[in-house]
């Protein structure tokens, strides 16, 4: 898959609430770093990070834009409770090497009755 197509496969699997199927994407020792909290490390912590955030929350992930400059792809997302963010993927060789998520986690954390930590 090119990497847009990869970043597409992404939504789908995140709306689906799919944490294997999204770890799947992800290269054996990929970095996912969403800048609110520290980062995470390897297909398995990831896969692990997934399953807690869906049971945590309902979370729906609605394009606004993709941008791909060849093996980065920058999304622009909302979501219905209008939350708004971007993620940066690094793609190589198929597979997701390291992502990058900036979102405003007070406003998140308020819009699912979260307990602010």
């Amino acid at each position: 898959m090119q990497p847009r197509e990869v970043v597409e496969t992404w939504v789908e699997r995140f709306n689906a609430g799919d944490a294997a199927g999204l770890a799947a994407l992800y290269a054996p020792d990929a970095v996912n770093h969403q800048v609110t909290q520290a980062a995470v490390e390897g297909r398995p912590a990831i896969r692990a990070m997934f399953e807690a955030e869906f049971v945590a929350a309902n979370m729906t992930c609605i394009v606004e834009a993709i941008h791909e400059a060849g093996e980065v792809v920058a999304l622009e997302w909302s979501d219905p409770l209008g939350l708004r963010g971007c993620g940066f993927f690094t793609v190589r060789e198929g597979l997701i090497v390291f992502q990058r998520g900036y979102w405003d986690k007070l406003s998140f954390l308020r819009m699912h009755d979260l307990p602010i930590e």
